[in-house]
């Protein structure tokens, strides 16, 4: 997979500390020629530890402290940057039901900030890391994340076509990322009993490697206004839990405040106006500012509308993972 048009780039990501920005940053120096990589977040202990963990020998890597809540940090930050990838989010949905105005200043106002910033330093491209709890959202996290979505995608109507462009992805759980529910199982498993908050509960799986391919695609192929959605596979959380350890007990413990039993990577109502293609599903923009006639005959001229009906839910069992591909993805982590 060739990203030869990172060559010479200057690439900032907020959240870069987290679980996808730490496999991003290893994969931007691993296989592209990006001039320079910048880790924006506010944890410096992270940092320090990404410092003593990223073998640099071109002297890439830049680290800046701030938080997206600042704006005039990030413009600092942004000065001669090509590309923003914004990951930085308050995600644990138990705490954001706890802390709502938390969450809102975070991953609202955060990225209203990233907005700004990023038309007044001239960025070329920003694309926001989103979730499937944006769909259809039943808890604050994926209310937030989607006004996030909204605003990004707004935000093409400020800049025109011939500056910033700004999109976003969405996918849903990332194994072995910090917090999900592999590291939860290795918690609890010394005991011999795992929690489950409903038999029936089904997800979507994704790794960080096919995350960060994703991004980069996507942040390749954006015109600005569009979704991009990965074909990725879903699996009852109970399946999961007793192919990964098998020897544990179940404990039902019921559905905690927030949390949906299903998860949903497209609306019927986002169906109407979504292309699909090989490997991923395109959500294009319904506004005027889209251009239907020339944006979608170039760039996406070839995808097949889905349809008015259509949902990509983790219940549909069309898309269920197999034991044998959950070992497959478990085998790439």
């Amino acid at each position: 997979m060739s990203f030869d048009f990172l060559r010479g780039k200057v690439v900032l990501i907020t959240g870069g500390t987290g679980s996808f920005g730490q496999q991003f940053v290893k994969t931007l120096l691993e296989k592209t020629e990006a001039k320079k990589i910048i880790i924006f977040s506010r944890d410096e202990l992270k940092q320090s530890q990404m410092m003593a963990t990223f073998a640099d020998p071109y002297e890439k890597l830049r680290f800046f402290i701030g938080d997206i809540r600042d704006l005039d940090r990030l413009q600092r930050a942004f000065k001669g940057v090509d590309y923003v990838i914004h990951a930085a989010a308050l995600k644990q949905v138990p705490a954001l039901e706890y802390n709502p105005l938390e969450a809102v200043k975070t991953n609202i106002l955060g990225t209203q900030n990233i907005i700004n910033a990023s038309l007044d330093l001239g960025v070329k491209k920003v694309l926001l890391v989103s979730t499937d709890k944006a769909a259809n959202p039943a808890n604050l996290y994926g209310a937030t994340k989607l006004c996030a979505e909204k605003l990004i995608i707004s935000s093409n109507v400020y800049s025109g076509f011939d500056s910033v462009k700004f999109s976003a992805v969405r996918y849903g759980n990332v194994l072995g990322s910090r917090g999900s529910l592999l590291q939860v199982i290795e918690r609890q498993r010394e005991k011999g009993v795992i929690t489950l908050t409903h038999e029936d509960m089904t997800r979507f799986w994704i790794t960080l490697d096919q995350g960060v391919k994703l991004v980069l695609n996507s942040l390749e192929k954006m015109v600005g206004g569009e979704i991009f959605i990965p074909k990725i596979s879903n699996m009852k959380v109970k399946d999961f839990i007793e192919h990964v350890a098998p020897e544990c007990r179940l404990d039902v413990v019921g559905i905690r405040p927030g949390e949906k039993l299903h998860e949903i990577l497209i609306t019927p109502e986002e169906g109407r106006h979504t292309l699909e293609f090989d490997d991923i599903f395109v959500i294009l923009p319904e506004y005027d500012w889209w251009n239907h006639d020339t944006h979608t005959s170039v760039h996406y001229g070839d995808g097949e509308c889905v349809g008015d009906d259509y949902c990509l839910s983790s219940q549909n069992d069309s898309n269920c993972l197999s034991k044998e591909g959950l070992d497959d993805l478990l085998s790439k982590i």
